[in-house]
């Protein structure tokens, strides 16, 4: 299935570039009549929508018409793009989450629930 779907690709799209994580972008040849061209993304390894850089992404969602460059203006403000870590090792965990196996630290929010006499 892999092969034909590869095969499917070559035909009928044109490759039209690649991001940092590896993904390939693609583009219909030719567009259905009355529609504009189809644009799609080939993920490298696990198929996951937030590896896609911001850039890519509203090139994929015809916000942008210009393929994004590899050679862009990078400010100082901005960080690398990071796909969601929910989940993993690397995930952000807040002072006082649940995460610490259900021990959690005291914190200023707490109250004691009312109690009937």
């Amino acid at each position: 299935m892999k092969l034909l779907n590869d095969i499917m690709i070559v035909m009928f799209s044109n490759k039209v570039g690649e991001d940092e994580f590896g993904n390939m972008y693609y583009e219909q040849k030719r567009a259905n009549s009355g529609y504009r061209k189809k644009r799609f993304v080939r993920y490298l390894g696990d198929v996951e929508s937030t590896k896609i850089p911001p850039m890519w992404h509203a090139w994929l969602h015809y916000i942008e018409k210009k393929i994004p460059r590899k050679k862009r203006k990078k400010y100082a403000w901005q960080q690398p793009h990071l796909p969601n870590l929910t989940g993993t090792i690397h995930a952000f965990k807040p002072q006082g989450s649940l995460s610490e196996l259900g021990r959690r630290k005291k914190s200023y929010a707490d109250y004691e629930p009312w109690q009937p006499r």
